[in-house]
């Protein structure tokens, strides 16, 4: 057998992470999910989802005493299936109070003293054993763990208890109730690593380690069970699994998916953040040295690493390579099984890690021809770039809180707690050669693999290229985008620090926070270090591998996003782990800002002396303390599946414990402009409808009362009020709906934008509206009636299929087409009443989940998007019924990008509703018809754009998805 490992990354799930660009979910997230299996399933695309799985069945409820307890505290409650809490966080005065100073002996005293609200038993009280305690300031977070006999509990069995000053003020858990010991095991270590490979897909070779553990259950108690460690590589994408597997009837527990789709005096020539963004071959890297020496652009060295970043713990003497105790850099061109990488480092007998960089990657345009040649595409310079960025990363969280006693990458722990022998494994250029055309394996992402305290962990850097249809990057090596690099990395952490030190994140609210996560400690560190751009660049994600200055990988930037909880599952593929985690980036750049607001944003050397470890954090910028209570709240939280509420309430509990609940109300106030204020729920980690909340405790909330009306003024019934940019797949958040909601929503103060939507009345956007502290505002919305609905009484036909769907008022349907070509494939509406005089028009190029039997021809490839459409009217009467296309007269093109989508692909931003304004024109019958879809009618898109000539690159000519044309709403009005 071979290592262990969890995988995240900036798309994945696992603890293998993607940048997909995805995290365990881990990467980044970046390429089309639904493209064709000839672009490949390994880029950066919607395409990594987690394949978290829990088999346990059954649910234990809390007892009537257990609730009547936590109402005692006033506590906000959340139980887990094994009845016992969840969660228990404050609300304003401790949940337990009078305990020793002693965090460790607080912990057990207030287990013992409240064995009732936790559901224990006497005997589940004494198997509780200390895994660490971590400081927090004056407090810190106690995370015990259950022991079932002489078996330690494998997954859940967790309680984190947050203390301060002998006052626990949150308590975090997945313990069963009583901890009597399973029946033995009856099946062999082989024979559960078998079931586990068979139930991943893989070979029984990608086995890492097989350990006997238990695993609570609410229906069967706890059962014995096999922690099946499995990473492999002989997918598109790295594969790794932590499954549990039934020591008894070999029946998979649970499966949690671990991808997640930067003394002598050595130095390193690095890109503190990326290289030029014009991509000019210009070599901007500058000399970091670990100590003060000639020659030095920045002295990098700090106590995180008591050993200079290239010296190996086990003799003392440098690796004169990129290797050391925290990481070392590889390189793995030829698989994507991240074991079987050339174990080749750059190398340099006087420890001056500089190597040219021609930027040949860019410069010969992707060509396949670059590692034949003396340069090697650059994979010195890359394998150094990679070392030094892990290396700083490592240093950076270390002064945050990711220690050794908080499980942190490190071959040698000093004697400082937890487990050794975890170093990060970097692979640069992974699948560089054997990861093009046609499959695209290894392009356009990153991944990282992230198993539990112990086992080592792996990054893979792809290099970017366009990929026709998919996902269109330059030509340029992730190895030297520290904003991708961080993302991948702080999946690793934050990985270990939730519910640590084996389990992780799991489940797709959980999983969107770790992708968020990952996008906001990324940044931060750059910023913190003085090494971002000026102004919106500094909160790009990814500007460098996607050449988007503004979004970069994502749909928004954080600093300059309309989302919140409210729109969850909003992107085109329902719960997509990326664009949700947009939603936490929004909230927690807010509070960000905020807490820079309070506490000053500091100079240079403030910042870099907060992040180097130097300054404490109460004498630190905001943003630092914000950062800090972002760790802290990991280490708070004792479950894998968490939702937004659970990781919001342990950043308030994070708050008490570590600066006395000073920010209390900043907090509040922030989350609850995002929807996640004092009512907001979510019935499960996985929940796609949660309920927002707009309401904070310390703030006077203005009533707005959505009053819908017709032309004429008279109230519409049947009408919702979603606030942001979403209807479809959103939450409403008032409506006029008969028992449903009520028509008013209280909102804490501040500036919002709506949308309205009604049944025979299409869409209306309204807003920007600013409200203010105890306001009552009437919303009164014109809501006309949109002669192209259905439910106004108007018929559609025409190509394609699910023509009606066109026409129903809703962009979380659509229609569909396909043929060659794309232009002239169009749905003909009979409209409601007769003829009229329009004058507008609202389309929508929206896209949506698959459905199961649908008819829809390839599945909803962004690229099929709608991006330019005509209108063509006809009057019905004498010769003509407005059958025949001779009938109908052209009376408006929109504008060639009428949704404008750019590269690296189209985004939900780009494609929902927008309205037209078209000559008033005479029609009983109007013809929406498309001109071109994204993957036709987009510059970004068209052309020859690398020098590999496996693949074309112009959409049109080399993509399935130049003859598929979708649209989600056509909609006509009067005025």
């Amino acid at each position: 057998m071979r290592r262990s490992i969890r995988v995240s990354g900036i798309a994945a799930a696992v603890a293998v992470g993607a940048l997909v660009l995805a995290g365990a979910p881990g990467s980044l997230g970046a390429t089309d999910q639904n493209a064709p299996a000839a672009n490949g399933s390994g880029v950066h695309g919607d395409g990594h989802r987690p394949r978290d799985e829990d088999h346990r069945r059954g649910k234990i409820e809390p007892t009537a005493r257990q609730r009547d307890l936590a109402q005692a505290v006033r506590a906000r409650a959340r139980w887990n299936n094994l009845g016992t809490p969840g969660v228990l966080a404050s609300t304003g005065r401790p949940l337990g109070a009078g305990l020793p100073d002693d965090p460790v002996a607080a912990a057990r005293a207030y287990v013992a003293a409240n064995r009732e609200l936790l559901g224990l038993t006497p005997r589940a009280v004494g198997s509780l054993d200390v895994v660490t305690v971590a400081p927090m300031g004056d407090g810190a977070a106690v995370l015990l763990q259950e022991r079932f006999g002489d078996l330690p509990a494998g997954y859940d069995g967790l309680l984190v208890i947050g203390v301060r000053a002998g006052e626990v003020f949150y308590v975090s858990g997945s313990l069963a109730r009583d901890t009597r010991p399973p029946a033995p095991a009856t099946l062999s270590a082989d024979e559960a690593a078998a079931i586990a490979a068979r139930d991943a897909g893989v070979s029984p070779d990608s086995v890492q380690s097989v350990e006997l553990v238990a695993v609570p259950t609410p229906a069967q108690g706890a059962r014995s069970a096999y922690h099946v460690l499995i990473i492999g590589g002989a997918e598109a994408e790295p594969t790794a699994f932590s499954t549990y597997v039934d020591a008894r009837d070999g029946s998979v527990l649970v499966r949690d998916d671990l991808v997640d789709s930067d003394v002598d005096n050595p130095e390193w020539e690095v890109f503190p953040n990326t290289p030029p963004v014009d991509y000019s071959s210009a070599d901007t890297r500058v000399r970091w040295c670990f100590g003060a020496g000639p020659g030095c652009d920045e002295v990098v060295g700090t106590p995180a690493s008591p050993l200079a970043w290239d010296v190996k713990a086990s003799n003392l003497k440098s690796s004169e390579s990129t290797s050391g105790n925290n990481s070392f850099a590889v390189h793995n061109w030829f698989t994507n099984d991240p074991f079987d990488v050339g174990k080749e480092l750059s190398t340099s007998a006087t420890r001056d890690y500089v190597y040219p960089w021609t930027n040949q990657w860019f410069e010969e345009k992707c060509s396949p021809a670059v590692f034949e040649t003396a340069a090697r595409n650059d994979i010195d310079a890359a394998r150094a770039n990679l070392f030094a960025m892990h290396n700083r990363m490592h240093d950076w969280s270390y002064h945050l809180g990711f220690t050794e006693t908080a499980f942190n990458l490190q071959d040698d722990n000093f004697g400082r707690g937890g487990k050794m022998n975890d170093p990060e494994q970097g692979n640069a250029q992974a699948g560089g050669v054997t990861g093009g055309p046609p499959a695209f394996a290894a392009r356009d992402n990153a991944n990282q693999i992230t198993p539990p305290d112990g086992h080592p962990p792996i990054t893979n850097m792809y290099l970017w290229q366009p990929i026709a249809g998919a996902f269109y990057a330059p030509c340029v090596d992730g190895d030297f985008d520290m904003s991708v690099i961080g993302h991948e990395y702080t999946h690793a952490i934050s990985n270990r620090m939730v519910a640590g030190p084996r389990n992780g994140l799991a489940g797709p609210q959980a999983g969107a926070m770790g992708e968020s996560w990952s996008d906001l400690m990324a940044m931060e560190y750059v910023n913190e270090h003085g090494y971002a751009p000026a102004g919106v660049r500094a909160f790009t994600i990814g500007e460098y591998v996607t050449s988007d200055p503004h979004a970069g990988i994502r749909s928004y930037n954080m600093s300059d996003s309309p989302l919140n909880y409210s729109d969850i599952a909003y992107d085109l593929v329902g719960q997509q782990v990326h664009a949700d985690g947009e939603i936490w980036s929004a909230t927690n750049f807010d509070i960000r800002q905020a807490f820079d607001a309070r506490y000053g944003a500091g100079n240079a050397a403030l910042q870099k002396a907060c992040a180097n470890g130097t300054t404490v954090v109460t004498a630190c910028p905001g943003n630092r303390r914000w950062a800090q209570l972002v760790f802290d709240a990991w280490l708070l939280m004792a479950q894998s599946r968490v939702s937004m509420v659970d990781a919001r309430d342990a950043m308030l509990a994070a708050d008490m414990i570590r600066f006395g609940g000073a920010n209390q109300d900043l907090l509040w106030n922030a989350f609850a402009a995002r929807g996640l204020g004092d009512g907001a729920v979510s019935n499960t980690n996985a929940d796609p409808n949660p309920t927002p909340s707009f309401v904070s405790p310390f703030a006077d909330e203005a009533t707005v009362t959505f009053a819908p009306v017709d032309e004429g003024g008279a109230p519409v019934a049947g009408a919702r009020l979603f606030l942001g940019h979403y209807q479809a797949r959103a939450v409403p958040v008032a409506d006029t709906v008969p028992g449903a909601l009520t028509n008013s929503v209280a909102l804490v103060p501040g500036t919002y934008e709506f949308v309205a939507q009604a049944p025979g009345r299409g869409l209306v956007r309204v807003g920007p509206v600013v409200v203010s502290a105890g306001q009552a505002l009437d919303l009164t919305v014109t809501m006309p009636t949109n002669l192209a609905s259905a439910a106004a009484g108007a018929t559609a036909t025409g190509d394609g299929v699910n023509v009606a769907r066109l026409i129903d008022d809703d962009e979380a349907t659509n229609w569909a087409s396909s043929g060659q070509p794309v232009a002239g494939r169009g749905v003909n509406v009979d409209l409601a009443g007769g003829a009229h005089e329009v004058t507008r028009v609202q389309v929508s190029a929206m896209l949506r989940p698959a459905i199961t039997g649908d008819p829809d021809p390839g599945g909803q490839s962004r690229f099929s998007a709608l991006r330019q459409f005509r209108v063509l009217a006809c009057v019905a009467g004498g010769s003509a019924d407005c059958s025949d296309a001779a009938d109908f007269t052209e009376v408006f093109v929109s504008p060639a990008a009428a949704f404008p989508s750019i590269a690296p692909r189209p985004r939900a931003p780009e494609l929902i509703l927008r309205s037209f304004d078209i000559p008033s024109t005479t029609a009983t019958h109007l013809r929406f018809e498309a001109v071109t879809n994204q993957c036709t009618g987009a510059p970004d898109y068209a052309g020859e754009q690398d020098a590999d000539p496996r693949a074309g690159t112009d959409c049109t000519t080399n993509s399935a998805q130049a003859r598929i044309v979708r649209a989600a709403e056509f909609q006509v009005f009067t005025e």
